[in-house]
């Protein structure tokens, strides 16, 4: 760990540069942004816990996700391809000496969490401090001895976007636990699962492991959830920014609000066709036995089931497909198969819009925006869970800032957000066992 003085000392005198480049993507020599980003962080933390320039520290990191396909297929035990970003959430972290952890998130305040009380609040349910209690727990439920730091976070991950800045913020105090706890002898797949712990047990919500993978394990990773406590996960190779894309994803700006019982619908109607079979979910559900049971089911569950289960199945096929097309080097491919899956999401899956408000279809109206302005080039689709939220594009180069304005005039200043697949997961980026 360094002192704040030499961290900033080397910090400025460009120490960290190539580090800065390669993991947010940029060209040699563009992170002066990046360098004050994190010298803004020390200051913030100096400045929350009255520290001197003395204070050893190191910086932590995670990134958000995107989902790069299997539209709503984790749920039903399918499978998925997910790539981390480079938006991220910064920590500044410094143990206290005491069994106190202070965390102060840019934006929210302070939160403080005693590691001698490590037992669920039912009362914290929803609240960012029920996750870095139920991370907390889960390192000492594996055997690590957990004590008091101050950290301070900053994050660009906006929320609501579907980048997962939720799961981000898991991983991150999963990573500053694992290096300052557990010497990091934690693989980034246990500071996924110890991220999903805090979420499902300590916050509240019943989600899948599909995010916490997205933001821990870096670059992309295709995951088969037929076995949800032991989900099948793999690294694909692939170098994203030698393609000559951006990948954009767009605000909508609508609010999901009132959009409760249209999400839930899906896996239920989903689940309702499983059910005929005998079965939970559809991944337990032979594909062929469906297609020959439609006249019948369409009887018992009803079009829009039927139809949804033809977007499980064919999605989950197209993972397999992009997997393949991006291990072969075949991109193209992979730009088609992204297309076909938004397609599959529109036509069958039907979370495009909802049915009781036809008026107001924003994502229908960013999707057309996005194919009119690509012109036949790149691939678009619905990103994450539909009917409001944000949709993902791959623009070529060279029509991102013909993208990005006609988006923007659309939508609102701001609203297409211009992203790369970053090829590191969750790492301490300033400190002990630093990013290679």
């Amino acid at each position: 760990m360094l002192t704040i003085q030499a961290l900033r000392e080397q910090l400025t005198g460009g120490a960290y540069d190539a580090r800065l480049s390669y993991l947010y993507c940029r060209p040699s020599g563009e992170v002066a942004d990046l360098r004050q980003r994190i010298l803004h962080a020390t200051e913030g933390f100096q400045a929350a816990f009255s520290r001197g320039d003395e204070t050893e520290v190191a910086v932590y990191s995670a990134p958000g996700r995107t989902e790069l396909g299997g539209n709503h297929t984790d749920h039903q035990g399918g499978k998925v391809l997910t790539g981390s970003v480079d938006l991220d959430a910064l920590a500044v972290c410094a143990r206290n000496g005491s069994a106190l952890v202070n965390i102060w998130s840019e934006g929210y305040g302070l939160i403080t969490v005693d590691t001698n009380q490590l037992e669920k609040v039912t009362s914290e349910e929803n609240t960012t401090q029920s996750l870095v209690r139920g991370v907390l727990a889960r390192v000492s439920q594996l055997g690590y001895a957990v004590s008091g730091f101050d950290a301070y976070v900053t994050s660009n991950v906006p929320g609501g976007s579907g980048l997962s800045s939720s799961a981000c913020f898991e991983v991150l105090m999963g990573v500053a636990a694992n290096a300052m706890f557990c010497g990091g002898a934690l693989s980034m797949a246990q500071v996924a699962q110890i991220g999903q712990y805090a979420e499902n047990v300590y916050f509240g919500k019943p989600s899948g492991l599909l995010d916490q993978m997205g933001c821990a394990m870096g670059g992309v990773v295709t995951i088969d959830f037929a076995d949800a406590d032991n989900p099948v996960y793999h690294a694909v190779d692939f170098d994203f920014a030698k393609e000559g894309y951006a990948l954009c994803i767009v605000d909508t700006g609508a609010d999901h609000a009132d959009m409760t019982a249209d999400y839930a619908a899906m896996p239920a109607e989903m689940r309702a066709v499983a059910a005929c079979f005998g079965k939970e979910i559809l991944s337990q559900v032979d594909e062929g036995a469906f297609y020959a049971a439609i006249p019948d089911l369409r009887k018992q569950c009803g079009d829009r089931a039927v139809l949804r289960a033809i977007h499980y199945f064919s999605d989950c096929h197209r993972v397999e497909q992009q997997v393949a097309a991006l291990e072969a080097g075949q991109f193209d491919r992979f730009l088609a198969l992204v297309s076909e899956s938004g397609r599959s999401s529109f036509m069958y899956l039907q979370n495009i819009a909802t049915f009781r408000d036809s008026a107001s279809q924003p994502v229908a109206v960013a999707l057309a925006m996005a194919e009119h302005l690509l012109a036949g080039k790149g691939a678009f689709r619905v990103h994450g869970g539909g009917f409001a939220g944000t949709i993902q594009a791959f623009v070529p180069v060279e029509q991102v800032p013909g993208f990005r304005a006609g988006m923007d005039a659309l939508l609102g200043e701001g609203a297409c957000r211009v992203t790369a697949i970053r090829p590191v997961g969750g790492c301490t980026l300033i400190g002990e066992a630093e990013l290679q």
